[in-house]
């Protein structure tokens, strides 16, 4: 299928590693220029090196999303040498287990700056320039736990805030030929990730009954189904597709809503 995205400039943010990372492959693989920020700038250099060595168009930029200085350095960094973003992918985020009471001030302020005041900073960096074209594409990377009960307090909420934030966007500017939409993943297995280092740490028996109970295809999601859909709703090819939450997760989440 043409996805009519050849040539488009994406940002993916946390594009080093899991779910960004086979983001940024899978609009690799359609001849989009991808962007990728992170962190970590040996991870970082890996992956740009990785997806050129497939035959990608990429470039990298260390930088902590989580920081208002950076995330406009950033954007004007990308513009400089890519001309305007038409798709972005705001990807980075974060976890912190605990109850309201547990959660501290300070890791709340972090897991919203991170989680959710970052994607809507660089929404509205980009927003003017994607009306002015009159198209666009905003992927928001949630969580089932944003739809649903799970995970700690802070991350919850803060994927609930990004979910909420994603409808509300696509509804102001569906107009304007800019589509938001959001994907909500299950629990997805991928090196150094969360699930990983429960399947490491935790005894056999314990995930056996965690696979059994909470995942119906009897096994953890992998990244790359995630990567391609990312990149369908980055497409030409949407149609009227905008305000969604799109749960991929192998059926682990009971919510209908």
């Amino acid at each position: 299928m043409d996805l009519g995205i050849e040539g488009k400039v994406a940002l993916v943010t946390g594009g080093s590693r899991g779910l960004g990372k086979q983001a940024a492959m899978s609009l690799a693989k359609e001849g989009v220029h991808v962007v990728i920020c992170a962190r970590t700038e040996s991870t970082l250099y890996e992956t740009v090196d990785h997806i050129r060595k497939m035959g990608g168009h990429i470039s990298g930029f260390v930088a902590d999303i989580s920081q208002t200085d950076e995330r406009q350095k950033l954007y004007e960094s990308v513009i400089e040498q890519n001309g305007n973003i038409d798709i972005l992918v705001n990807n980075a985020g974060g976890s912190v287990r605990g109850d309201i009471v547990s959660t501290t001030d300070q890791q709340w302020k972090d897991l919203l700056d991170l989680n959710l005041i970052s994607a809507i900073e660089m929404s509205r960096l980009v927003i003017p320039e994607m009306k002015e074209k009159e198209w666009g594409r905003i992927i928001n990377v949630a969580s089932i736990w944003g739809r649903e009960y799970g995970g700690g307090a802070a991350y919850m909420t803060t994927k609930a805030a990004l979910i909420a934030l994603t409808k509300n966007t696509a509804l102001d500017y569906a107009k304007h030929g800019i589509l938001v939409n959001c994907v909500a993943p299950g629990s997805i297995e991928f090196a150094g990730g969360s699930w990983d280092r429960f399947q490491q740490n935790q005894p056999k028996d314990v995930v056996e009954a965690f696979v059994s109970q909470n995942l119906p295809m009897g096994k953890f999601g992998w990244p790359e189904p995630v990567g391609d859909l990312i990149t369908f709703l980055s497409s030409d090819n949407l149609g009227i597709l905008t305000g969604a939450c799109i749960n991929i997760d192998g059926g682990q989440s009971k919510s209908l809503i």
